[in-house]
């Protein structure tokens, strides 16, 4: 069956009218046959990770539905791209020309698929919830690392509609904010991490240098495709799905096969069932705090001296 999204939708190439503008630098039937196939492995990813929940007791799924959402997102946005949609036409502040110049870049108004900074907006939060919540790390950094994540993702929105040379002022902003993310990442999570047992440290350290590793690329394919206008939104296409598709489905499943057999009290976690007691938590919660506390008094008397100990499963402030 052919690929007719772009017709049906009204904007048969290389003229995409949206608000009243077109915008000759667009995707081809090309570029919507990759989104396509993008869409369907993030469906088939979500699904996957969903089936993996019910391998769990409802109260250990708190990284199976994480996880599943980012997927879900992200199938919801490359739909809406492969069709066509969630894009308008912004004037380029660089228009190409030459003999050596990409003739697909050769025109005036570059389409932008805001719908893929929704998609960030939703989804980068999440995973930075995955990995800091396997670190360990206090309630207050996360929000306030999400935070400084939504202002990145949404200067890069900013400035890719931006036309004239005051994107980059928006993308220096947007690197900035990265920055932040990355040392928290990289440092300071991994600190908390570190205390929580071999395994989980294993799994933070791969997933957290593997997220980083990516989300350094993306400001390089920003600079490739929204900011300067060098490759054609088809080449946009695949270099910002293969970040993604490395970003969130290779991402989710090494996380999770990271997390099956860690325990989320051990991370401080403490998801009550519906059957279960409201106090029933905080009773096992105090039991093994007593019994951590047991341990320590005797380490203690049996080595005659002092010691310092971080109690897995808490955080602080």
């Amino acid at each position: 069956m052919a690929n007719d999204a772009l017709v049906t939708n009204g904007h048969p190439h290389p003229g995409h009218g949206v608000n009243g503008a077109t915008s000759a630098i667009g995707i081809t039937t090309h570029g919507s046959n990759w989104y396509w196939a993008v869409t369907a492995v993030m469906a088939a990813a979500t699904f996957v990770f969903i089936g993996l929940s019910f391998t769990k007791s409802r109260s250990h799924r708190i990284f199976h539905y994480i996880t599943a959402a980012i997927t879900m997102v992200a199938a919801i946005a490359y739909f809406t791209m492969a069709s066509d949609l969630g894009q308008t036409p912004i004037p380029v502040e660089f228009e190409r020309g030459g003999r050596f110049v990409d003739s697909r870049v050769a025109n005036t108004n570059r389409e932008i698929f805001y719908v893929r900074y929704i998609d960030w907006t939703i989804t980068t939060p999440l995973l930075l919830l995955d990995l800091l919540l396997t670190a360990g790390l206090p309630w207050p950094t996360i929000f306030y690392t999400i935070l400084i994540d939504e202002i990145m993702v949404v200067t890069g929105l900013v400035g890719a509609l931006v036309q004239s040379s005051y994107k980059w002022g928006y993308f220096a902003f947007g690197c900035a904010a990265f920055l932040w993310v990355a040392y928290t990442v990289v440092f300071s999570a991994r600190r908390y991490a570190s205390v929580l047992g071999s395994d989980i440290s294993r799994t933070y350290a791969l997933c957290g240098s593997w997220t980083i590793f990516l989300w350094f690329l993306y400001p390089i394919a920003w600079g490739l495709c929204e900011g300067g206008n060098v490759i054609s939104p088809d080449s946009e296409g695949i270099f910002y799905g293969i970040l993604d598709l490395m970003a969130k489905p290779v991402f989710g499943a090494l996380l999770l096969w990271g997390h099956r057999n860690i325990e989320p009290s051990r991370l401080g976690l403490h998801v009550r069932d519906y059957n279960e007691h409201p106090g029933h938590v905080g009773e096992k919660n105090l039991a093994g705090h007593h019994g951590e506390h047991s341990a320590l008094n005797d380490g203690i008397a049996s080595n005659g001296g002092t010691t310092t100990t971080v109690t897995p499963g808490t955080t602080s402030v």
